[in-house]
């Protein structure tokens, strides 16, 4: 209680300036971006879909009335034990017309006599197998090489979706034909397994879906979800399909946009996803992801930064966006932290508290602000705000220093191409080809 009671009189004895003085991180870089900026676009999106709703009717005919043939291709390895459940949930959908193409990168389990059964039965139209682990990007290639859809679906065998999940996330192909491919709106299923799981459902809620709207609406959309996205068929025969190597989700993405094409967000195309239950598969998966930044952005993509023949603004400030927010804040983080360390050395019982208020405060505050705008903004709501107090933890500290450590290990190590995720004969090829 004491300390409480000169937490209380020290707070509020500190001018205006004196507390932006002390906060100055929150307040110009993570309150402005992710709160201001957020819900400024959120709303005019909101606002401008009135507009938009006939033009998205018209769009829904003209799908219904092409009948487009999609290809939906379905790489993995070891996935047997969910490729009937699958199946079996796409003779929901309320598009039909689709093939579906099934690829089993060089599974050891009974994953290759499940498909041929399947495929035997007529529920699969085609089943592909890499005798040898190739990767997931192989995979995916060898689908892609016999698909015959104007349209490519890449679906991972172990998520679920929506019963109109298909006929949404094609809409926007007839609604903007510069539209090159379209990412679904990721949920997590599994959110009550564990604390770890339930941290990232709201983080999947806050940061990716309500994040992705934003990025959407300001045209800088930057990751296509490889456990649901949608192509143009015609994009990826011109790029020949997707690279090897981890981040292949944000590389296809990049290349599309290269390619002159616009990239969409569509948050009625909804996937549900199983995340990481334990803190140690979510940070194997967390420096995979955090790597594909250095590898992709500052590296192989490098050129999008430059004037060129190909040069794009959006392209640009997607970049720019994403390596500011993910890398250049994170490293000024740390800064931010020696300033208060040596200028502030007294106060830092105080502020390091009020830090966790404050962004316990924002996190509250968005979370009750972005609920209405939810695709289904009745579920979980109530679970999900006791756990609301532990982000800061987990994205303000956990977070920032898995990325950190991803960074240096992949600035001065190259480490993603030593991932097991990839096989390493993949990796190497990659490394040569500086893919």
């Amino acid at each position: 209680m004491r300390f409480i009671d000169e937490f209380i009189n020290y707070m509020s004895s500190v001018d205006a300036a004196k507390l932006f003085r002390m906060f100055w991180f929150f307040f110009i870089f993570e309150f402005f971006r992710f709160f201001l900026v957020e819900i400024s676009t959120i709303i005019f999106w909101k606002f401008d879909s009135i507009f938009r709703k006939k033009g998205i009717a018209d769009a829904r005919l003209s799908l219904i009335k092409n009948q487009p043939l999609v290809s939906i291709i379905v790489p993995g390895r070891n996935e047997g034990k969910h490729i009937y459940k699958l199946v079996n949930s796409l003779k929901e959908q309320t598009y039909q017309n689709f093939e579906l193409i099934v690829i089993d990168d060089g599974s050891d389990d009974d994953t290759a006599a499940i498909c041929r059964n399947l495929e035997h039965r007529g529920m699969i139209t085609a089943f592909y197998r890499n005798d040898v682990r190739g990767g997931k990007a192989s995979a995916a290639n060898l689908g892609l090489r016999f698909a015959r859809g104007e349209f490519i679906v890449h679906f991972d065998a172990d998520c679920s979706y929506d019963r109109d999940a298909i006929e949404n996330i094609l809409v926007p192909f007839y609604y903007n034909p510069k539209i090159g491919a379209i990412g679904g709106n990721i949920q997590v299923r599994n959110y009550k397994e564990s604390l770890c799981a339930t941290l990232q459902a709201l983080e999947y809620y806050d940061t990716i879906s309500i994040g992705r709207i934003t990025t959407g609406e300001l045209g800088i959309y930057r990751v296509i979800s490889g456990a649901f996205g949608a192509f143009r068929k015609e994009a990826l025969d011109r790029l020949g399909g997707w690279d090897i190597g981890p981040g292949l989700d944000g590389d296809i993405t990049v290349k599309i946009r290269k390619l002159g094409y616009k990239i969409h967000f569509e948050p009625t195309a909804v996937c549900q996803t199983n995340v990481p239950i334990t803190f140690n598969r979510l940070i194997k998966q967390r420096l995979r992801w955090d790597k594909s930044l250095i590898r992709f952005r500052l590296r192989k993509h490098r050129d999008v930064f430059f004037p060129n023949d190909s040069f794009k603004f959006s392209n640009f400030i997607s970049f720019m966006e994403n390596v500011t927010y993910n890398l250049i804040l994170n490293i000024k983080w740390y800064f931010y932290l020696l300033d208060m360390v040596f200028n502030f050395t007294s106060q830092l019982i105080f502020i390091i508290p009020m830090n966790i208020v404050l962004y316990t405060v924002n996190n509250f505050m968005k979370f009750l602000v972005f609920s209405p705008f939810r695709d289904r903004k009745n579920e979980g709501i109530t679970y999900f705000l006791i756990y609301i107090p532990l982000m800061v933890f987990y994205f303000g500290y956990f977070l920032r220093i898995l990325r950190t450590v991803a960074y240096v290990q992949e600035v001065f190590f190259k480490a993603s191409y030593k991932d097991e995720w990839n096989p390493a004969k993949s990796s190497r090829q990659a490394k040569a080809l500086k893919l």
